[in-house]
C-alpha cells in the first residue's frame, strides 16, 4: 500500500482549486507590498484565483532578480524579511543571493525523500555542497522533516566518503546522480560492505544505464528538480511516470521569451509560482524547458506532472553577427493573428549565415510578413510560409542547423 507525506497529495482536483483560490490572492498582495514588485501595483489580488489567472501578470526573470539585487541588496526587495531576519543566505553563480530558513522543512525537500522512501531509521548521507550554495542544507531540512539523520558529507575525499558510509551504515544516499557510483566504487576497491538502499538525486542527468547500475545494485534511485531559487518544484515517485509537481508551487509552461501559456503537452519554458510567504516568488522563469503530462501518476499524488527536463529555454541565436532572441519570434507570432507558430532557422552557405523563417499561416504568402521580420528581428531572411499545423510542437523557437566542421 502507498505511503504519503501527507493528504495533499491525494487531495482531488476540486479541493486542490478551492484552496489555491484562498491562498492565491493572499500571495498576490503579499507581494504586492514588497519594494521588488512595482509591477504588480495595478493588479487586483482578488482577481487571481486560477492557475490561468497568473497569466495577466508579469513575468520575473533571473536577470531582472540579478538587477535588483545590485540596487537592493541583497534579495531585490523580494522577500518579506531582510538578511538578517534569515537564518542563512546562500550565493550562487551570478552571483545571486537567496535566503533560507533552518524551520518546517522550508525548501519542501520532506515530500521527494518520503517518495524515494527515506525516514526514520535511515542515515543519509547527503552529497550535495554546503558552501556558498543551498543544495545541502535544502537536502538536510527534507532529511528533518522525514526523521533521518545526516552524514553531512559535503562533496570530495571518495575514499573517506566510503569509510564513512561503512562505518556509520549508512542507508540512503544525496547527491548528484553520478557521484553515488564513483563512491559505490571507491568501497568496492577498498573492500567495505554498504549498506545504501535508496538515493534521491538532482542536479545532473541520471540516465536510464547509471539508474539501472544502482537497481542492479539493490539501490532504488528517484530524481526530483529543484532551483536555488525556489527550492523544490517537481519530484518522481515510485511510478517513474514524469515528475509530480510539489504542492508548495504553481508551474505553468509558457512559450519561451514570453508569459504565454502554451497547450498541455506542448514543450514550453517553466515558469514557477511559489507559495512560500517568506519568498513569495511570483511567475519566475526558470529557464528550463518540460512539458505538462495527461492525467495523473498511477502511484496516487493527484497533483499536475511534468516530463522532467527537456533543455534550456533561453535559445538566443547570434545570425550575421546580430542576437536573435525567443521573445523577438514571440513578438512576430503576436503581430499577425493568422500567425499560429514561427521558427527561426540558422544555417550556412558557404561561409555566409542563412536566417530562414518558417511561418505557420493559411495566408501563403510570404512577402506579407517581410516588413514585420525585418522589423523585429532585426535582419532579413528567408520566409517560408507553411501549413497551420505543421511544425514541431517541441518548444524551439530558434533552431540552429550550423555546423563548423
Amino acid at each position: 500500500m502507498a505511503s504519503y507525506f501527507d493528504e495533499l497529495e491525494t487531495c482531488t482536483a476540486d479541493v486542490r482549486a478551492a484552496a489555491l483560490a484562498k491562498v492565491l490572492p493572499v500571495q498576490i498582495a503579499h507581494a504586492q507590498g514588497l519594494p521588488g514588485y512595482s509591477g504588480l501595483a495595478d493588479i487586483d489580488p482578488a482577481s487571481i484565483t486560477t492557475v490561468s489567472d497568473l497569466a495577466h501578470l508579469p513575468v520575473l526573470r533571473k536577470s531582472e532578480l540579478g538587477e535588483k539585487q545590485k540596487t537592493s541588496a541583497p534579495f531585490g526587495g523580494f522577500t518579506t524579511f531582510d538578511a538578517s531576519g534569515f537564518d542563512h543566505i546562500f550565493q550562487s553563480p551570478g552571483p545571486l543571493y537567496e535566503p533560507g530558513m533552518v524551520s518546517h522543512d522550508w525548501w519542501r525537500f520532506g515530500r521527494f525523500l518520503h517518495a524515494v522512501g527515506i525516514g526514520k531509521g535511515d542515515i543519509i548521507q547527503n552529497c550535495f555542497g554546503y558552501h556558498l550554495t543551498p543544495a545541502g542544507m535544502m537536502f538536510e531540512n527534507g532529511a528533518r522533516a522525514v526523521g533521518a539523520a545526516v552524514l553531512p558529507a559535503g562533496t570530495g575525499q571518495t575514499e573517506l566518503q566510503a569509510q564513512a558510509a561503512h562505518s556509520i551504515g549508512v542507508t540512503a544516499y544525496a547527491g548528484t546522480p553520478d557521484y553515488l557510483k564513483v563512491i559505490l566504487e571507491k568501497a568496492d576497491e577498498l573492500g567495505l560492505k554498504l549498506k545504501i538502499k535508496t538515493a534521491a538525486v538532482s542536479g545532473g542527468a541520471l540516465f536510464p544505464s547509471l539508474r539501472q547500475f544502482y537497481a542492479d545494485r539493490g539501490i532504488a534511485c528517484l530524481q526530483c528538480y529543484a532551483t536555488a531559487d525556489l527550492g523544490q518544484i517537481a519530484f518522481e515517485s515510485p511510478a517513474m511516470e514524469g515528475m509530480i509537481v510539489d504542492e508548495g508551487v504553481i508551474v505553468e509552461i509558457v512559450t519561451p521569451g514570453t508569459g504565454d501559456p502554451v497547450a498541455e503537452g506542448e514543450v514550453g519554458e517553466v515558469v514557477v509560482t511559489s507559495l512560500n510567504p517568506d519568498y513569495p516568488l511570483i511567475r519566475f522563469a526558470t529557464g528550463d524547458m518540460s512539458a505538462v503530462m495527461p492525467g495523473e501518476s498511477p502511484c496516487g499524488r493527484t497533483n499536475v506532472r511534468i516530463k522532467g527536463w527537456m533543455g534550456r529555454a533561453d535559445q538566443t541565436t547570434k545570425i550575421k553577427g546580430m542576437f536573435v532572441r525567443p521573445e523577438q519570434v514571440a513578438a512576430l507570432v503576436a503581430k499577425h493573428d493568422e500567425i499560429t507558430r514561427v521558427r527561426v532557422i540558422a544555417t550556412r552557405d558557404g561561409e555566409t549565415d542563412v536566417m530562414t523563417v518558417q511561418i505557420e499561416s493559411p495566408t501563403g504568402d510570404g512577402a506579407a510578413y517581410a516588413a514585420s521580420v525585418q522589423d523585429l528581428l532585426k535582419l532579413r531572411g528567408r520566409i517560408k510560409v507553411v501549413p497551420v499545423g505543421s511544425l514541431p510542437k517541441d518548444g524551439l523557437l530558434i533552431e540552429d542547423q550550423r555546423t563548423y566542421d
